[in-house]
């Protein structure tokens, strides 16, 4: 029988997909007749040919990331939700008394049980994760499943599970609940999706382009030879934005997940200056110096440019030219006061994630949120507490106006004062904040703060907070040149159709929305940013 189906199948591709789709995914899921299997539980047995072709449309890399479903606590109702596999869940906490515990600390179980599975051959994945760890586990039956905690790590892991009495309102924390919303196979196979991105390889290449093209609605229009422009560097002036997409290896990869959750079409920028010579240089906030540190650099253009051109990523570069207005208001002697005394700095990790987070539930696209955000925080910090304190432990504490405090401090913090995370995350990073290393730009923050500097935003450079702009928010500043004919000979802008000079790459860059909104006070304080349109309010 079995061999029978696989010749069927064979013989009939398309007919046994269109069959098995009808009959596994429905269009009205809620009320869909359960079946002995789904598509997607069964496609793993079948043949590569009929398989693949399938997989790759019912599954992304998006679907690495998990769903955040609830908490379980003690002496709190049991939380329910709806599965993946199973539709109807319940969970419930109980501490334990920790016979077995050398620590005597105590433990505890939880309780999850899994009901009204859509099919017979599907299973749910699940993350479970507190501050101080992170497990996880399957379930591909209908019944009651225990999930123990023999012992807690710390006693500030048992008080982080145990009651918090602030404002006169009793609060718990508990066991927060990921489902992996593909199941075991969808998310294996998600992994085989985002791997890809990473690699320096045409390969490589082809995914970044593949998933920017399915959540950005990114176009990739090949351009003709030469990829290069010739530069004349008498045309390129002080306060010159440079954008930058890299679409392969480990940068074209982070590049491309950065580009999803922003909705900026480039993943980095640098900025032109000259001095008094006439001599064409660049300032950027994370150039890689030998000891391999991101840090804040001035640089020949030629020796820029020569890096760029020898960059394996495939970096795709455009030059956006001041306007001539604004040009002429450009204090270059203050954008070059300002670029020596950043350089050498690093990179400005601390604020780097603040920039994105402007809204309470608009910045993360689906399935990402503030819990999911949590939830990596407190993993990182438990793998790497040096890089969480660089990374946003600092910021947190800025926003709290306290010092020193790691990230369970802060939460308990946070509580303290009845400040949610969420609304923690939002609150606005302020350019004068000094972090323990310094100031903190990212590529984009240094650009602008020095066209704070330089007069760019006069007189409203007091009100705008630049740390809280993204690429994308940098490029739609209408600032730049608006007149095509006004752009040098060289300029590389497809007979006319792009509006700014590109001088590398194989594919035609895109800027949506470029030099189109007039800079106003408290600029890019509270934009949403949600894929694929990434609308975005008026002057919000």
């Amino acid at each position: 029988m079995a061999s029978s189906s696989m010749t069927l199948f064979r013989r009939h591709t398309w007919l046994g997909f269109l069959f098995f789709l009808a009959l596994g995914t429905g269009l009205d899921s809620g009320h869909a007749l359960k079946v002995p299997f789904r598509v997607k539980d069964v496609l793993p047995v079948l043949p590569r040919q009929v398989s693949w072709p399938v997989l790759n449309t019912i599954h992304s890399a998006v679907d690495l990331l998990p769903s955040f479903v609830g908490s379980v606590s003690p002496n709190n109702a049991s939380t329910k939700w709806k599965g993946a596999c199973f539709y109807g869940n319940e969970a419930r906490f109980e501490f334990t008394s920790g016979k077995t515990d050398e620590k005597g600390l105590g433990g505890g179980i939880i309780y999850l049980t899994t009901g009204e599975a859509h099919s017979w051959t599907c299973m749910d994945l699940y993350v479970f994760a507190t501050p101080y760890r992170v497990t996880w586990d399957y379930y591909f039956s209908s019944r009651e499943h225990t999930l123990e905690i023999a012992s807690w790590e710390e006693p500030a892991e048992l008080e982080y599970m145990t009651f918090l009495v602030t404002m006169d309102q009793v609060k718990q924390h508990g066991i927060s609940v990921f489902l992996m919303p593909s199941g075991m196979l969808g998310t294996l196979l998600s992994l085989l999706d985002v791997l890809p991105l990473f690699s320096n390889t045409a390969w490589g290449q082809s995914a970044n382009i593949a998933f920017l093209e399915k959540h950005m609605g990114a176009s990739f229009k090949k351009r003709p030879q030469p990829w290069r422009s010739i530069i004349n560097p008498e045309d390129v002036h002080s306060g010159d934005f440079l954008a930058i997409s890299k679409i392969r290896g480990r940068w074209g990869g982070f590049e491309t997940l950065e580009k999803w959750v922003t909705g900026a079409f480039a993943g980095h920028t640098a900025v032109c200056l000259k001095d008094e010579m006439g001599n064409l240089w660049v300032g950027e906030s994370g150039h890689e110096n030998d000891k391999g540190e991101e840090i804040i650099v001035i640089i020949p253009w030629d020796e820029w440019w020569e890096l760029s051109l020898k960059d394996n990523s495939n970096p795709h570069i455009a030059l956006l030219p001041l306007h001539p207005d604004l040009r002429v208001k450009f204090n270059a002697t203050a954008a070059w006061a300002y670029a020596r005394n950043m350089a050498g700095k690093p990179y400005g990790y601390h604020n780097m994630i603040f920039s994105w987070i402007d809204t309470m539930d608009e910045n993360y696209p689906p399935p990402l949120d503030a819990h999911l955000v949590l939830s990596v925080m407190f993993m990182w910090t438990r793998l790497q507490p040096a890089y969480a304190a660089n990374m946003w432990n600092e910021a947190l504490n800025k926003r709290l106006g306290t010092d020193g405090l790691d990230l369970p401090g802060i939460l308990a913090e946070s509580e303290r004062r009845g400040i949610s995370f969420d609304q923690l995350l939002i609150i606005p990073e302020q350019d004068e904040w000094v972090y323990s290393d310094g100031k903190s730009t990212t590529c984009v923050a240094f650009i602008l703060e020095m066209y704070k500097e330089a007069g760019i935003f006069y007189p409203i450079s007091s009100s705008i907070q630049v740390t809280e702009f993204t690429i994308r928010d940098a490029y739609m500043l209408k600032i730049f040149e608006n007149n095509r004919t006004r752009l040098p000979s060289w300029c590389s802008n497809a007979d006319g159709e792009l509006p700014f000079c590109q001088i590398l790459g194989e594919y035609q860059m895109e800027l949506p929305q470029y030099n189109t909104i007039e800079p106003y006070a408290n600029m890019n304080e509270n934009c949403p940013s949600l894929p694929p349109t990434y609308e975005r309010p008026v002057r919000c």
